[in-house]
């Protein structure tokens, strides 16, 4: 019975680790949706598909934090990192989905510059929370969130200079509410990237 109460710190951060790997494999593949359409419903039925077992590892890591007695870090601050993270993911499919169900044609230079941007911060992600298992470390986690809030400041600029663009240029103002949304979406991406960041960046502080 005591050992049930005893603490399983490896685990959580394996968790993490997963849903990382989980965030930059959805980011890579809307990078190859945005370059290729020929194989749209491919890659949107493969980004669901990650949705869904990054959606596993966060009721894993959720349901291991209400067994566990002691745990490595703050349990609110386990909760928030997994489903911010998770959030990042919600927002792949989400823009994938959209893409689908609004039947656009061609893409533009601009959404797939953000969908680059989340594939750069997404792997600044993996890298901080490869890094969170030991405080050692704490300097350089803290560079990689520098990092992550540098390319959502990009995307913010390519989201401003985008929707400039579209207002100005886009004649069909179907296709400009279509764009908008992508936009929008693949632009927030980065700020839950952020809010990661953020959390970790607590969690430094907190613990260093």
């Amino acid at each position: 019975m005591f050992g049930r109460l005893m603490p399983t710190e490896g685990k959580f951060f394996d968790l993490f680790n997963q849903h990382a790997e989980l965030c930059v494999k959805g980011s890579k593949e809307m990078v190859a949706l945005m370059t290729n359409f020929d194989d749209l419903e491919i890659r949107v039925h493969a980004i669901e598909g990650i949705e869904k077992q990054a959606d596993a590892v966060t009721y894993a890591a959720i349901e291991l934090l209400h067994k566990t007695f002691i745990t490595p870090i703050d349990r609110d601050d386990i909760h928030k990192l997994i489903t911010k993270m998770d959030d990042i993911l919600d927002l792949l499919e989400d823009a994938a989905q959209t893409i689908s169900l609004y039947d656009i044609r061609e893409i533009t230079p601009e959404a797939q510059r953000l969908a680059e941007l989340c594939l750069a911060c997404a792997l600044k992600v993996k890298d901080a929370v490869a890094l969170l298992h030991n405080m050692d470390n704490s300097r350089q986690i803290l560079t990689i969130c520098e990092e992550i809030d540098r390319l959502e400041s990009d995307a913010d600029h390519v989201m401003r200079a985008a929707m400039s663009k579209l207002f100005r240029d886009e004649p069909d103002v179907r296709n400009l509410i279509k764009l908008k949304a992508i936009y929008e979406i693949l632009e927030t991406v980065t700020d839950r990237c952020e809010d990661v960041a953020n959390i970790i960046e607590g969690i430094i502080v907190e613990n260093a």
